[in-house]
């Protein structure tokens, strides 16, 4: 059976990246799971010929990932993050000038970390969260959560019950989406005529670039290019008029859309974003070809550097438990015969472990307890915040090591 591309349905025969078999990479497992078998599906990524969206197939439905009622991430538990949040929120407010009259909605609204700052601003705010276990923490914060799915099912009903918005937004949600054109044609039907659309996502020539290929898990559907996301949405009715690129996520875009025809002026950062995706090849299949092996070449490094350590008795923990970091570790094949434990902010993960590699996910204090030779941090796009948390390692000798784009010690 032939894959169809989920945008542009043309058959998919052209690999990217292939990771080889990865379970789930938020299914954290209790000790008691331990003993019973565990499911692992392709990691396998597509480039589409046509349309030249990268993505992978469906092989867990998005109610099993995100809707089961226990949803690992939890978004406020990265402080940077949320000072993200907090800023794009004054920024929407000083450009556009959105007021107690106007309406913003977020798809993927998680734990409340966003709309909150909204709030605070007297700006009326609705939340669509999947999962009811961030969703009942978003309430509890005084944000009105609808636990659902988006597309143009639910878009209709929050029309049916008068909720249209000025202010549309997703952040880290346009990747989980398997049913693209459901979801996109679902906004543009809960869209005020004059309102905007932003979308945050990781951008695929950052992904090429900086050899992040532990951002590709069973959550993340598809990897998008300003040039492949801007045919998505005209597709739909809607122009993206302009885009900024962001760091976060290790180099993301915040695209802007209004319905087909508005008043808005296509910026000159959309039409610069175009040039710089075309010189980097990203309109033809070669670029997307050669990925798979500076793929395979990370992995050696990584494993050649662990085998070193581990030879000379040195002890390894790492700092983490995000989805990225389960991608790497079992693309690696690295368990506990290389790293001791993990650890995480977050009191969701801790005591559980890794899916897969089964590798302890502990309290943050368990590092002063047993004073590690190196730290791998696998949330590397957070690497500034997690070292200053953890600069202690160096009295005792410690040093963080980087995984991507390739191996770095910091001593």
């Amino acid at each position: 059976m032939t894959t169809q591309c989920r945008f542009c349905h043309n058959p998919l025969q052209h690999t990217f990246a292939d990771l080889g078999l990865s379970p789930i990479a938020n299914d954290y497992i209790s000790r008691e799971q331990l003993h019973r078998a565990e499911k692992f599906y392709p990691l396998h990524t597509y480039v589409c010929e046509k349309c030249f969206l990268v993505q992978i197939e469906d092989f867990e439905s998005p109610e099993h990932i995100f809707g089961d009622g226990d949803y690992a991430y939890f978004s406020s538990f990265s402080d940077s993050w949320l000072k993200h949040a907090k800023a794009y929120t004054d920024l929407m407010v000083k450009n556009f000038g959105f007021d107690a009259s106007s309406q913003v909605i977020e798809i993927a609204s998680n734990d409340g970390y966003l709309l909150q700052y909204f709030k605070e601003k007297g700006i009326p705010v609705l939340g669509i969260e999947p999962a009811g276990n961030t969703a009942k923490v978003a309430e509890e914060k005084g944000i009105p959560s609808l636990v659902k799915f988006f597309g143009v099912e639910t878009a209709n009903g929050l029309v049916a019950d008068g909720k249209k918005a000025d202010l549309l937004l997703g952040n880290n949600v346009l990747a989980h989406v398997p049913d693209l054109n459901d979801f996109v044609a679902g906004m543009k039907i809960v869209l005020k005529p004059k309102g905007i659309i932003t979308m945050e996502f990781p951008h695929l020539l950052q992904l090429i670039e900086q050899n992040q290929f532990d951002t590709i898990y069973h959550e993340h559907y598809s990897y998008y290019s300003f040039l492949t996301v801007s045919q998505i949405f005209a597709s739909h009715g809607i122009t993206l008029f302009d885009v900024e690129e962001i760091p976060t996520h290790g180099g993301s875009l915040r695209i802007y859309g209004q319905h087909e025809g508005g008043d808005r002026q296509l910026s000159n950062r959309a039409t610069k974003l175009k040039e710089k995706e075309i010189a980097a090849g990203l309109d033809k299949l070669e670029p997307y070809l050669s990925f798979g092996e500076k793929v395979k070449d990370t992995k050696r490094k990584l494993l050649s550097f662990l085998i070193e350590a581990k030879s000379q008795g040195k002890v390894i923990a790492a700092y983490g438990a995000p989805a990225k970091g389960n991608t790497l570790l079992n693309y690696c094949g690295v368990r506990t015969d290389f790293i001791d434990y993990t650890v995480d902010r977050s009191p969701y993960k801790q005591n559980l472990l890794l899916p897969g590699t089964h590798i302890p996910i502990m309290h943050p204090d368990h590092i002063k307890e047993t004073k590690p030779d190196y730290l791998l941090i696998l949330p590397w796009n957070l690497k500034d915040e997690i070292i200053a948390q953890t600069s202690f390692i160096r009295e005792w000798g410690g040093s963080f090591v980087v995984p991507i784009p390739e191996v770095q010690v910091f001593s």
